[in-house]
């Protein structure tokens, strides 16, 4: 029996934005065109010009979760000396819940790649406790992990990532 290799392996978010984990959370995102999306799929820049919903699972009301999305290719694929740049940040969400129920402490960057396909990734941490996250100095040369280290925020408890490019004249057709 062959064993299907993981998205987030496949697409470099394991390795390169956060360590391996196991799932234990689901995590739904869903931008305005109401239709979610899977691992690797390709969304048009137009389409996540405005934040999505994300929508957060499990069954302790009494958690919390911090929400990151970065985009680990900035400011090029070819060329990612950024090597990530923090897009939104959301904390204290409540557990089965959504992200507006949390508190923003990085707002929403709209996304509109200039040069090759980027991977957009959105990592979901468990909160130790009622610890206070406190939010990264800059955007540029973001670190999820060393982000999760300094919060004490452990491994991710969920993620998922897409890809986008910027949009030719000739994709709008």
């Amino acid at each position: 029996m062959s064993r299907v290799p993981d998205p987030l392996t496949v697409g470099r978010v394991i390795g390169e934005v956060v360590d391996n984990f196991s799932p234990s959370v689901q995590m739904t995102i869903t931008y305005n065109t109401n239709k979610q999306f899977a691992n690797g799929h390709e969304l048009l820049p137009l389409v996540i010009a405005a934040r999505p919903r994300v929508d957060i699972g499990g069954d302790d009301l009494r958690a919390a979760y911090t929400f990151i999305m970065t985009d680990p290719d900035a400011p090029s694929p070819s060329d990612s000396f950024l090597r990530e740049a923090s897009i939104w940040m959301v904390t204290d969400i409540p557990g089965t819940t959504d992200a507006s129920f949390g508190k923003e402490i990085v707002s929403y960057e709209s996304q509109n790649p200039a040069v090759g396909i980027h991977r957009y990734v959105f990592v979901l941490f468990k909160q130790r406790g009622r610890r206070t996250v406190s939010p990264p100095s800059w955007r540029d040369y973001f670190n999820t992990r060393r982000f999760s280290i300094e919060n004490g925020l452990g491994l991710p408890v969920a993620a998922v990532y897409f890809n986008a490019q910027r949009e030719t004249a000739a994709r709008r057709r």
